[in-house]
């Protein structure tokens, strides 16, 4: 990293130089001091520049801020590609291939990967955290110079002095581990996928009681509560939902799986440059016999043509986004079995309410036979209360009957037009 790229300008990035983050406290001794993704004293970054964190495969990291130009320098990448990690794209998922980068954009985690380390943006926030921390445990701070662990070394002889150039494993097919850039998509992975099926896990936690009690009492209170439920659940639904697409539109074309290979295309660019080096150098060699000529070049083109070849392989990274791509469809099976379980207890509700509303129509119903009953009762004293002439009047002891039989007519009445309604099941039994 040169001087021209990178300045150190806020207090966070000089506390957090490369010696913090290669120790083993660096990122304990960093939470002390950072708080939701924000610099000391809340102060913005001047110049457009952000913060950004660099890992290599030996583990040598440094937080530093670099603005834009400083990062398509460093990694060969359009403007159009940092946008992709802005504000205005934060809620999109996104694995691309460009060149010799990797742009992920998963959830809250934002980085630019190559074939030799990885450019984390904004590598403080609290949810990046424990990105960080994994990158740290499978990247531990080491020599450079890492010792073959899958079998004795195998060379090939390039120049005409007697040098010998090492055939990585990667370009013969014997790679024991993931490349680098893939060891790196898989944390990034396996950290939003668990971030997304703990977000589901707290979801089912705080849901189920929610609907039970809404199942019990009808409130508004209740209601309020499983509307903003399911407001959580569709926001989430909808995250777990572009990261899935993601995944299987890469799945679903090999050419895009294969320009990911960064290791492969790094390799291959490096034995091109070690046959055009060799072919200069044969040029300028004229002691160099023929047949020796010809089988070295012969070897280098053999080497060159079995790296070309391995470019439609896209076993280990099938393999990769597969996993990942079934622990997502089951954390969206998950979420769609809470949502299942909201829609199961508002047709639930729904039934209540219906049940209620009948019991009040046929509590109405009955109330209004009973109105018509009392009201021909009260005609009928209506009649007997006007002033005129009447012989009715005069008879003794006929108010009593009069009086009882009218009621009971309108009791039998009632009762008739009652058993009526039950006949035509206007009325549960």
């Amino acid at each position: 990293m040169g001087d021209s790229q990178l300045e150190i300008l806020s207090p966070i990035a000089t506390a957090t130089s490369a010696r913090d983050f290669n120790g083993s406290s660096g990122i304990n001794n960093m939470n002390g001091n950072i708080n939701n993704c924000s610099t000391k004293g809340g102060k913005k970054k001047g110049g457009g520049a952000r913060l950004w964190m660099t890992l290599d495969g030996n583990g040598r990291s440094e937080v530093v801020e670099w603005d834009k130009s400083a990062i398509m320098k460093r990694v060969s990448i359009p403007a159009r590609d940092l946008r992709i990690l802005g504000p205005v794209f934060s809620q999109s998922s996104n694995i691309l291939a460009r060149g010799k980068a990797m742009v992920v954009n998963l959830e809250f985690i934002k980085a630019i990967v190559t074939a030799e380390e990885v450019l984390l943006l904004d590598p403080l926030c609290q949810e990046v955290l424990p990105f960080v921390d994994q990158l740290r445990q499978q990247f531990p701070l080491k020599s450079p110079y890492r010792i073959q662990e899958c079998g004795d070394d195998k060379n090939i002889p390039l120049t005409t002095v007697g040098e010998w150039l090492p055939v990585p494993e990667a370009a013969e097919g014997l790679q024991c581990e993931l490349p680098f850039e893939f060891q790196v998509l898989e944390i990034a992975l396996e950290v939003v996928c668990t971030y997304l099926d703990s977000s589901v896990a707290d979801l089912q936690k705080e849901a189920y009681p929610v609907l039970d009690e809404l199942a019990r009492n009808v409130s508004t209170k209740n209601l309020e509560r499983v509307r903003s439920l399911k407001s959580n659940l569709t926001r989430l639904l909808a995250r777990i939902q572009k990261v899935r697409d993601e995944l299987e539109h890469l799945l679903d074309d090999n050419e895009d799986m294969a320009q990911l290979y960064l290791t492969r295309k790094h390799f291959q660019n490096q034995q091109l440059e070690s046959t055009a080096a060799v072919v200069g150098s044969c040029s300028l060699t004229m002691t160099l016999s023929l047949p020796r000529l010809g089988e070295n070049l012969h070897s280098t083109a053999t080497l060159v043509t079995s790296a070309h070849s391995d470019d439609n392989d896209v076993e280990d990274l099938e393999m990769l986004l597969e996993a990942y791509f079934m622990q997502l469809e089951g954390t969206r099976n998950k979420i769609l079995s809470v949502r299942e379980y909201i829609d199961n207890t508002e047709d639930y509700v729904n039934i209540q309410l219906d049940n209620q509303r009948n019991e009040l129509i046929q509590f109405q119903l009955i109330l209004t036979i009973a109105s018509f009953a009392v009201a021909i009762d009260t005609v009928i004293a209506g009649f007997f209360g006007m002033n005129i002439p009447c012989k009715l009047y005069h008879v003794q002891g006929l108010f009593v009957p009069f009086v009882g039989g009218t009621s009971s007519a309108c009791v039998l009445l009632f009762l008739f037009m009652l058993g009526y309604a039950k006949s035509k099941k206007l009325l549960s039994s």
